[in-house]
């Protein structure tokens, strides 16, 4: 093989092309993230029982569907919540790597058997089935500079311009309204209505009799009688649009002839569809909507689409109204492929003048140099074959795979030159025989190390998604290594090299006498440890010892944690308290929050929180200032959590804890753990809360656990 890339340079520089530009193309085409999607894949159901408590919710909706969810391929487990508005969810957690459309049909099916069994107005509502994703990408607010708007109309402008047109967008998985859409609201009077002898149920069944849409037909339609010239369609009252017509409704009509109308009853205005949230962003009032990404989307496209799409969009915009993004995860993304690729710079950049220190011939150093490219491009053009995406962890595969891909580069121009040098061979000839000499060398050196790093890609669960991008990327830039070593490097070889004639100059004579010195020392220690046998092998065993010791003491975690520039702030207020008291806490946690150097802006949504929803809890997204003008040690990430959780202790009647943000996307809502507490028992909700209490005292005896 390599006789045969010698004898056909051009081959070879075409072979080389091909996998460069199909790895050029690869780059393009890859998603991005900041880790592989490494959690597993979750599919949600959805609904509303109207008028229901939790407790209605759970008995009547959750237990009918949970019956039916066992036996799910791939299903771990799931979970559901249940909420005094009548909502309703679901979440299934799959096996990694379980195809999640495949999920969804699977549960589609089992939910269709116990439909029959929900009640009425839960089948009317729909139940809705979706790949969900616990983390959000990113959050997107209107605000209304003049104040011309309030949240309520800025939500029901998000609602009818904007959430259709972003949902469109490819890789957009959900896009959540923080708030809701405008309703046709009906306030009734029960003075009035006692007195008139009416019930509520009676104002709605009137409403929905009356306020319909009537297919009136036509006039002259067919069949037609004879010399009928024309006909014309009939066009009836539609349903009611107008706060004027709802209240013309008629309830109940006497027998004296007169009427009671809803306006006798009730008070019917135009307003928001549900009031339990409110979005501040620096105490301004907003409104907002979080978008969460699809499986496999690329994360910094889906960004970039949704900006663009909303700089389509604000033109549209009542004047005044403009947008922002007070929560972008892309940040960090971007900043960490940054930061790997400018190692992945600098490291080829080393690795090239290494090799002219070592080498000192730039003909010589060219011909690896021209193989890295090849063999880390081809890397990209793997990862696209396998379905992975330019990471952290691919990314840095590569660059500890630069130091790996040119040995065997190495290794053959050095044969070559110690060939033309010593048997004053041609460039050609030294190259055919230094192949035949080496050629089963580089193939076992490929081989040894595809086998320590093959197997790795065989570990299962979230750590073998880390493992196997890593691995992978590595084995494939090493495989085609050895086949540019082969083929390409060989032809440069017979092309490139020429006999050096030339001393060295003044910097590579004392570098080589330096090196040479070195060399000595360290032969005479190799002898000297030679003659010590026991002494060293004492030595051994004691570092040895050392390092198990070592490593038993070391902190064990699944991923260390970052600073990704934001922060949670998780509120929860007694029960019972309601949204204008949430409000002013929240208010309060801005104000102390901003007082600290290193925060941009706080923004924060009463009434829902990914520990629950309800008018008594609320979440804040902490934005942090730029990496490059957070120099100071207490303007981390890990400083300021402890900051913040001392300061916000300050304010009386709310539990609140600033969390960083979890490490791996989607794998949890905050960083640490999850746990969960079940009652299989059956014991009830207030042992269930004891027993809670007991465990959470024990945890803060725990050093391990921060919070």
């Amino acid at each position: 093989m390599p006789r045969f890339f010698i004898d056909r340079p051009v081959f070879a520089w075409v072979l080389a092309i091909l996998i460069t530009l199909s790895g050029t193309v690869a780059v393009f085409r890859l998603p991005v993230s900041a880790y592989p999607p490494i959690a597993p894949p979750q599919i949600g159901i959805t609904t509303t029982y109207p008028g229901a408590s939790a407790e209605v919710v759970e008995k009547t909706v959750v237990s009918v569907i949970e019956q039916q969810l066992t036996g799910i391929d791939n299903l771990l487990y799931f979970d559901s919540t249940s909420r005094s508005n009548g909502t309703m969810q679901i979440t299934l957690t799959f096996e990694s790597g379980t195809n999640p459309d495949t999920a969804a049909v699977q549960v589609q099916n089992r939910l269709s058997v116990a439909s029959a069994r929900l009640p009425q107005e839960v089948v009317q509502n729909g139940i809705t089935v979706a790949k969900t994703n616990n983390d959000f990408l990113m959050v997107v607010a209107l605000q209304s500079a003049d104040r011309s708007m309030d949240s309520h109309a800025l939500d029901n402008l998000i609602s009818s311009q904007v959430l259709d047109s972003i949902q469109r967008l490819p890789g957009v998985g959900a896009a959540t309204l923080f708030g809701s859409s405008y309703a046709m609201r009906i306030w009734l009077n029960p003075d009035r209505l006692r007195g008139y002898g009416l019930s509520a149920a009676q104002v709605l069944a009137a409403v929905r009799s009356q306020n319909v849409q009537i297919a009136a037909g036509a006039i002259g339609a067919e069949p037609t009688p004879a010399g009928q010239s024309f006909t014309a369609s009939v066009t009836a009252s539609s349903r009611f649009t107008f706060p004027e017509e709802f209240s013309d409704i008629i309830l109940r009509a006497n027998s004296d002839g007169s009427q009671i109308r809803i306006k006798d009853v009730a008070h019917v205005a135009l307003g928001a569809e549900a009031y339990g949230r409110d979005v501040h962003i620096n105490g301004d009032p907003i409104a907002g909507f979080a978008i969460q990404l699809a499986p496999g989307a690329n994360a910094l496209q889906v960004a970039d689409a949704v900006r663009t799409r909303m700089d389509q969009l604000v033109i549209y915009f009542p004047s005044g109204v403009t947008w922002m993004t007070p929560y972008d995860s892309t940040q960090f993304i971007t900043i960490s492929i940054k930061e790997v690729v400018h190692t992945l710079v600098v490291a080829v950049v080393l690795v090239f003048l290494v090799m002219l220190l070592f080498l000192q011939n730039l003909r010589a150093t060219l011909i690896p140099t021209l193989v890295v490219p090849v063999a880390l491009t081809s890397a990209f053009a793997g990862m696209y074959l396998a379905g992975f995406s330019i990471n952290v962890l691919s990314l840095f595969g590569l660059v500890l795979a630069i130091g790996l891909v040119v040995d065997d580069a190495i290794v053959v121009v050095e044969n070559v030159e110690r060939l033309i040098t010593e048997e004053k061979l041609s460039p050609k000839e030294a190259a055919r025989k230094a192949m035949d000499q080496i050629t089963g060398a580089v193939i076992a050196m490929t081989t040894v190390l595809a086998a320590v790093f093959i197997p790795m890609t065989l570990v299962g669960g979230s750590v073998g998604v880390i493992y196997r991008q890593f691995a992978l990327t590595i084995a494939i830039s090493m495989g085609i290594s050895a086949l540019m070593a082969l083929s390409f490097t060989p032809a440069l070889c017979a092309n490139l090299l020429k006999p050096n004639h030339r001393p060295p100059n003044w910097f590579l004579r004392g570098f080589n006498y330096l090196y040479h010195g070195l060399t000595r020392v360290y032969l005479a220690q190799v002898t000297g440890a030679i003659r010590h046998v026991l002494l060293w092998m004492i030595a051994f065993f004691l570092l040895v010892a050392l390092a198990g010791y070592l490593f038993t003491r070391l902190p064990a975690s699944f991923l260390p944690e970052e600073d990704q520039g934001y922060a949670y702030v998780v509120i929860q207020l007694p029960p019972g308290a309601n949204l204008d008291r949430t409000g002013e806490v929240l208010r309060e946690m801005e104000q102390i929050i901003q007082k600290n150097p290193a925060v941009d802006r706080v923004l924060d949504v009463a009434g829902f929180s990914f520990l629950g929803q309800g008018e008594n809890v609320g979440l804040g997204f902490i934005r942090l200032k730029d990496w490059s003008l957070r120099t100071k040690p207490g303007e981390q990430i890990g400083p300021f959590l402890g900051w913040a959780n001392g300061a916000l202790q300050s304010i009386k009647g709310a539990r609140m804890f600033v969390i960083n943000m979890p490490t791996i996307r989607g794998l949890g809502r905050f960083g640490g753990f999850d746990f969960r507490l079940e009652d299989r028992a059956g014991l009830g909700h207030d042992q269930l809360m004891e027993a809670r209490n007991r465990l959470l005292g024990a945890a803060v005896k725990e050093p391990e656990l921060a919070g």
